[in-house]
């Protein structure tokens, strides 16, 4: 019995179907570093951001500081390292979503269109987008407890006048919880005084902010993708012209960033005060946090922080978006659709002519 040897362009093609798996195994790595690219940037934004948003628990709801006040308090009582506190374990975390989200994306939005032709387009973007993000929460949630506890902290100097009774900043009382030195300080001493419960405190609120956002992100940008196809095609004509797909990234990436961040800054302050408030707890859950939030502060409470926030996701979008189209444009070996069916039809003829030798 004789059994043909397989042919270059068979061994060719094989090897491209191979290449178009590891494809989407680059996007994991792609999106690990433009997310901790992103967070680098951007994080003293962040900092006067959950500065804002914890306010009413360390000054009460009276005594709350504007962008400027803000700006201006930090750097008097820090200095330029005050805007930098917990950008360690922020980019951990960064480095932990970015690499699920846009890993997860990839393949999952395919075999979501692939197997439920149904939820093809927007959906599948949308799922895909908050599938990617749950998965990465694992990782993320815990470093962000981390990052911002020590956002609010700043000196150890200015952490130790902080005297607290019932969540609010008072004369001689006991403190939050003591003053952390690092990320690795910072992790033990949460789990020594709180456990499981302190180093994953928020997480349903996180989980509640994060999926819309991130499956709102995704859409906004594969939407505004389609947008800006549909101009080109209808407004310029000409096929010389092109747009670099770095540039698109920077600016889309900006704008579904924006917008999605906007959209969900009230469930941001909801998680952002359930996991600085330490074991004096104001708020017993997500629901009462909302509840009182709004009783005290109103629709200005829920949105508190938004504009920061905004400022911080706009960039930082883009730059996150910039960065994996870059990346891909320069370090992936694009896989033609050709090649892909190419490999089925030949593997197909291989089988007939093994049966028919037999």
């Amino acid at each position: 019995m004789a059994v043909q040897s397989p042919t270059f362009s068979e061994a060719q093609a094989s090897k491209n179907v191979l290449n178009g798996h590891f494809f989407v195994w680059r996007e994991f790595v792609w999106g690990a570093v433009a997310g901790a690219f992103g967070e680098g940037m951007m994080h003293p934004v962040d900092t006067i951001k959950t500065r804002i948003q914890s306010q009413a628990i360390l000054n009460g709801v009276q005594n709350q500081k504007n962008i400027l006040q803000m700006v201006r308090s930090v750097w008097q009582l820090d200095g330029f390292r005050g805007f930098y506190r917990g950008v360690t374990p922020g980019i951990t975390g960064s480095l932990a979503t970015g690499a699920t989200y846009f890993g997860v994306i990839e393949s999952t939005k395919k075999w979501i269109e692939d197997s439920h032709p149904s939820l093809r387009g927007h959906w599948a973007h949308f799922i895909a987008g908050a599938v990617g993000d749950t998965l990465g929460s694992f990782v993320y949630v815990p470093c962000e407890v981390i990052k911002q506890r020590m956002q609010i902290q700043g000196t150890i100097t200015s952490w130790s006048s902080v005297a607290m009774k019932d969540g609010i900043a008072m004369k001689p009382s006991t403190q939050m919880y003591g003053y952390y030195t690092g990320m690795f300080h910072a992790g033990s001493s949460i789990w020594k005084t709180q456990g499981l419960k302190g180093i994953y405190a928020g997480y349903l609120s996180t989980l509640a902010r994060d999926v819309p956002f991130a499956g709102l992100m995704v859409m906004f940008y594969e939407a505004l993708k389609d947008v800006t196809e549909y101009g080109k095609q209808r407004w310029i004509p000409s096929p010389n012209w092109h747009v670099n797909n770095t540039f698109e990234g920077l600016v889309l990436g900006g704008l579904a960033g924006g917008l999605s961040a906007y959209l969900t800054t009230p469930l941001d302050v909801v998680k952002t005060r359930l996991q600085v408030q330490g074991s004096t707890l104001r708020y017993t859950g997500w629901l009462d946090a909302i509840c009182n939030i709004w009783a005290t502060e109103g629709v200005k409470g829920m949105f508190r922080g938004s504009i920061p926030r905004i400022t911080w996701y706009i960039p930082a979008s883009a730059l996150t978006f910039m960065a994996v189209e870059f990346l891909r444009d320069h370090f992936n070996e694009r896989v033609p659709n050709d090649n892909l069916r190419d490999v089925a039809r030949l593997s197909v003829d291989k089988k007939k002519s093994l049966q028919e030798v037999a």
